[in-house]
C-alpha cells in the first residue's frame, strides 16, 4: 500500500495548515524503513483544535441535541469507516506490526460498532429522571455531556482505543481533540477523511498529532474539561497528578502485568488457541495480557513443555501477511526494551526455554522471537514489570490459594484468566484475583461490559453503559 504524505491537521471541519514545519517520520515495523512523513503539532495547532471543540461545544446544537438526534451523524461517520476498514487495517499494521489478521477486525471494525453501539445506548437512555425527594417533592436527575474531551491515544491499538473514547463521548454529546501517538498517525488520516464524508459537524472532533510534551500541553488546556488516556503506568501518574491539581475528570487506562492461572484440571493442549489470544495477541502489544503464567508444581514441567513447543510452532512474518501470528514490534526502541528484558530475565536466574532473540531472516525488521522463560519466581524483574512483547513468564506454585497470592502480589490488576476443567471452579478462583477483568479459558474482551484497572492499572472504566456514564455529569433539580 502507498501512503500518500499529509500536509494538513483535521481541526474545526476543515483541512489546517500546520503552525510549524515540525515533521513526524513513519516507518514500516516490518522492515524498517521510512514510509512517509506527517505534520507534528504545536502549541498553536492544540489551540486551535480546542478553540474548535469549545465553539462546537458551547455554540452549536450538537451537545444540546437529543441523542436520538445525534444518531443519524454518528451512524454516518460508522459508515464512512467501514468503506474504509482495510486502509484503517493496512495502515496500523504498516506502522505497528499488529498482524493483518487481527488488524482487520480490531481496527477495522470495532469502531463502526462501537459507535452504533453508543448512539443506541444512548437513544434508549432517558435525559432525566424523576425522583420522589426525600424531604417531599421530587427530584429531577438530569445527564448532561462532560464537555470538551482530550483524548490521548497509544500506539498498539490505536483506532479501537480511540472509539473507546470517542463513540462514547459523540453519544452523550461531548466534542473532542484526538491526540494519536506519533507512532500511528496513518490510521488518524483515514479516520479524519471519515470525518470529512460523515455528517458529524465542523469542529466536533479535531485531530492533533504528537508527542509528549503535546500531550501535557493538551492536558492542562484551559478549554478542556475532561481527559481520557490509555498508555503506561508512567505517563498516567503525570497525567493524573495534573488533572488532580486542576480538579478535572480523567479516565485512565494503564498497564498490567496479568496472571495466567492454570489449575492442576486444565486441558491446556486443547486451548491453545485461546491461550494465545490471552496472553500472546498482537506480538505482546497488549495491556491486559496474562504474561505471568502461574502452572501448579505438580504439572509444572508440562505446562512449561507444552508452551515451548507452542511458541517454536507460531508463525513469525510480516505484519501485512494474513498468514503470520507473531509480527514485528512496534519501533526500533521497543524491540530494544523487550530485548533488555530477556537479559534481565537470564540475569536474574530465568531459563529461556525458546525464543530470545530476533528470528534468522526477520533481521530488517523489528522482531523478538516469542519467547518462554522458566525458572522464574515473582520477585524477578520480568514477573513485575510490563514487558509488552512476546515473552512469557511460567511461574509456579502450590495449591490454588498460593496461585491467588501469586497473582494478587502486583502492582497492577487489569486483564488475566484461569485455565480449568471445571468452570464454576474457575469463577471461584476468579472472584479471588484483584483485577478489573478476567476469563476463564479465554480473555474475550467484551465492548459491553466495563474494562479498565484496579491499582497501578489505572482509574475508571471504558466500554459498557459505564463507558457511556464517564461522559456524562449529573445534575439535580430540586421541584418543591
Amino acid at each position: 500500500m502507498t501512503f500518500t504524505e499529509p500536509k494538513a491537521f483535521w481541526i474545526d471541519g476543515a483541512w489546517a495548515t500546520p503552525a510549524t514545519a515540525n515533521r513526524i517520520e513513519i516507518r514500516n515495523a516490518s522492515t524498517g524503513e521510512p514510509v512517509t512523513t506527517v505534520p507534528e503539532a504545536g502549541h498553536a495547532d492544540v489551540d486551535a483544535a480546542v478553540g474548535a471543540a469549545r465553539r462546537a461545544f458551547d455554540r452549536s446544537d450538537w451537545s444540546t441535541r437529543s441523542a436520538g438526534e445525534r444518531i443519524a451523524a454518528i451512524s454516518s461517520l460508522a459508515d464512512a469507516l467501514l468503506a474504509r476498514s482495510n486502509a484503517t487495517a493496512e495502515a496500523v499494521s504498516t506502522q505497528n506490526g499488529m498482524p493483518i489478521a487481527i488488524s482487520s477486525a480490531t481496527e477495522g471494525v470495532v469502531p463502526a460498532t462501537l459507535l452504533n453501539y453508543y448512539a443506541q445506548l444512548a437513544a434508549d437512555q432517558p435525559t432525566e429522571e424523576e425522583r420522589p425527594s426525600f424531604g417531599g417533592g421530587t427530584t429531577l436527575v438530569r445527564r448532561e455531556p462532560i464537555g470538551v474531551v482530550a483524548a490521548i491515544v497509544p500506539w498498539n491499538y490505536p483506532q479501537s482505543l480511540t472509539f473507546f473514547k470517542l463513540a462514547p463521548l459523540l453519544a452523550a454529546g461531548c466534542t473532542a481533540v484526538i491526540k494519536p501517538s506519533p507512532e500511528t498517525v496513518l490510521d488518524a488520516y483515514v479516520l479524519a477523511e471519515a470525518l470529512e464524508e460523515s455528517d458529524i459537524p465542523a469542529g466536533v472532533v479535531n485531530i492533533v498529532p504528537g508527542g509528549r510534551e503535546v500531550g501535557a500541553y493538551l492536558v492542562e488546556h484551559p478549554g478542556v474539561d475532561k481527559v481520557a488516556f490509555t498508555g503506561s503506568t508512567a505517563a498516567g501518574r503525570a497525567i493524573g497528578e495534573a488533572c488532580g491539581r486542576l480538579i478535572r475528570p480523567v479516565t485512565l487506562e494503564l498497564g498490567g502485568k496479568s496472571a495466567s492461572i492454570i489449575l492442576d484440571d486444565a486441558d491446556l493442549p486443547s486451548l491453545l488457541s485461546k491461550f494465545f489470544t490471552a496472553t500472546l495477541m498482537n506480538n505482546g502489544q497488549t495491556c491486559y495480557l496474562g504474561t505471568r503464567v502461574l502452572a501448579p508444581k505438580e504439572r509444572y514441567r508440562e505446562t512449561v513443555d507444552i508452551l515451548t513447543d507452542f511458541a517454536r510452532a507460531l508463525n513469525v512474518g510480516d505484519a501485512l501477511d494474513p498468514s503470520t501470528q507473531i509480527g514485528p514490534l512496534a519501533t526500533a526502541d521497543q524491540q530494544r526494551r523487550v530485548q533488555n528484558y530477556i537479559e534481565r530475565g537470564l540475569a536474574d536466574g530465568g531459563r529461556v526455554t525458546t525464543g530470545g532473540g530476533q528470528p534468522a531472516g526477520l533481521e530488517r525488521g523489528w522482531f523478538v522471537e516469542p519467547t518462554i522463560f522458566d525458572n522464574v519466581d515473582n520477585t524477578h524483574t520480568i514477573a513485575r514489570e510490563e514487558i509488552f512483547g512476546p515473552v512469557l513468564a511460567v511461574i509456579p506454585y502450590t495449591d490454588v490459594d498460593d496461585a491467588v497470592a501469586i497473582a494478587n502480589d502486583s502492582d497492577y490488576g487489569l486483564g488475566g484468566s484461569v485455565w480449568t476443567a471445571d468452570q464454576d471452579r474457575g469463577i471461584a478462583v476468579a472472584r479471588r484475583v484483584q483485577t478489573g477483568s478476567i476469563g476463564i479459558n479465554a480473555y474475550n474482551l467484551d465492548l459491553s461490559a466495563p474494562f479498565g484497572g484496579v491499582k497501578a492499572s489505572g482509574l475508571g472504566r471504558e466500554l459498557g453503559p459505564e463507558g457511556l456514564a464517564a461522559y456524562q455529569q449529573t445534575k439535580s433539580i430540586y421541584v418543591s
